[in-house]
């Protein structure tokens, strides 16, 4: 009888243990996903004390021309991009909650402001903050309509590569569109 109830435990305990680990892979997900969206999580530099280090590099011609080099693709970190466009608006005053989304070509920022603020003045401002840190081709659009906030964070584990978010892409720019870009 012993024996019996020692192997009926040790299934129940196997199963329960099987049960959880179910339950934690869906909790790890979630958690993942609140992860992906906490700015907080991103800006600790991976060497605080070379981080005022200047940046340089040198090449000749040569170097560059060769056929190694060719196939060298510039790219850039949309998330950083996206990262440091958003934080550098929300250290000027008037803003309290910033969203920004940055495409293959364009650039989309929604925010929520204090009153005091002017409409044309913070639309003028997070427009500019995108324009002088991104490469000249990508197109900038601002809104304070706090509703696109979420619009454009359903985008956020979109890829380039897949056209079929292009449809809600251009929907959310022309709702932005509406709201004021600046000067």
């Amino acid at each position: 009888m012993t024996k019996k109830l020692f192997i009926t435990l040790s299934l129940l305990t196997a199963f329960a243990l099987v049960g959880c680990n179910n339950t934690d892979n869906a909790a790890d997900e979630r958690e993942q996903i609140v992860d992906e969206l906490d700015p907080e999580a991103e800006n600790t530099p991976k060497n605080p004390e070379g981080n005022d280090k200047l940046g340089y590099v040198r090449y000749s011609k040569e170097q560059v021309d060769n056929d190694n080099e060719k196939s060298h693709i510039v790219t850039i970190d949309r998330t950083k991009m996206a990262n440091m466009i958003a934080r550098i608006i929300l250290r000027n005053d008037g803003f309290d909650e910033v969203a920004t989304l940055v495409t293959d070509k364009e650039a989309l920022i929604a925010y929520a402001k204090e009153d005091e603020l002017e409409t044309d003045k913070a639309a003028d401002m997070a427009k500019k903050t995108a324009v002088s840190i991104l490469p000249e081709y990508f197109d900038v659009y601002v809104s304070d309509n706090e509703m696109i906030m979420h619009d454009i964070q359903s985008l956020h584990n979109s890829s380039t590569k897949n056209d079929n978010y292009d449809n809600t892409l251009d929907q959310i720019i022309d709702r932005m569109k509406q709201s004021s870009q600046g000067k």
